[in-house]
């Protein structure tokens, strides 16, 4: 009964979510941008996300002329799916209406290429290539073993070597892609203004003025600061209430 019961119970927040996804659709064509906003927030607060949802409240927010949630939430899709073209182009207009402009200093070298490889997917979807790997795996050693025929045992072992080295790498882009997920700590400014400073403390003069929809990296706390590093390179401290980290 008590199974039953979850079924039931978790049937109906689905139900409810796509009712609100769906919601919220027909209200940002109406031009009801707020009330867009307000329906897709009701879909998060029963946590059911998803890079559609955020592509569309970034799009809700940026018809609000609310550069900071916009931006906020294109990089929560893009957290979802890194190669989301739309996600990406509105991105880039958003980033259009703020006021900073701070360089994006490119990364180069070894790490950079094993970066744009490991980042094609998310680590979850190179771990279920890695299973998918190890099944085929294990039916081609099936195959192997019981075979008896020499040109086909010789061709499910090429076969399972080949799947051993691609099963090597697909393990290696998850464990790399987790470690860089896990690190990597992007956020935005939504504070109109905050100063960056030099240290975590109250008064002294700030090394620059930050303001709303800036991309930061979080690399430390302290108390009620962080530490952040701009695109640029440049780092310094953030009161935490002046930013909201994106993943």
């Amino acid at each position: 009964m008590k199974n039953i019961l979850c079924i039931f119970l978790f049937s109906t927040q689905i139900f409810f979510a796509q009712n609100g996804f769906e919601k919220g659709n027909a209200l940002y064509e109406k031009g009801k941008y707020s009330e867009a906003v307000e329906a897709y927030n009701s879909v998060l607060q029963n946590n059911q996300h998803s890079s559609e949802m955020y592509f569309n409240l970034g799009n809700a927010y940026y018809k609000l002329n609310k550069v900071a949630p916009s931006i906020y939430y294109y990089e929560k899709a893009l957290v979802l799916n890194p190669k989301d073209n739309e996600s990406l182009n509105n991105l880039k207009f958003a980033n259009k209406r703020t006021i900073d402009e701070i360089k994006v200093i490119p990364k180069v070298g070894f790490a950079k290429l094993v970066r744009d490889f490991t980042g094609i997917y998310h680590y979850n979807i190179w771990g279920w290539f890695t299973v998918g790997l190890a099944s085929l795996f294990l039916l081609l050693f099936i195959g192997y073993y019981f075979s008896q025929i020499t040109v086909w045992k010789r061709m499910f072992f090429v076969g399972m070597f080949i799947s051993v080295i691609i099963m090597l790498m697909t393990v290696s882009s998850a464990i790399f892609e987790k470690k860089y997920f896990d690190t990597e700590k992007p956020a935005i400014i939504f504070a109109e203004m905050a100063n960056l400073k030099s240290e975590p403390r109250d008064g002294g003069k700030p090394l620059l003025l930050l303001h709303e929809g800036t991309k930061v990296y979080v690399k430390e706390i302290i108390g009620k600061w962080k530490k952040v590093q701009l695109t640029d390179g440049m780092e310094g401290w953030i009161e935490s209430t002046a930013i909201r980290e994106v993943k």
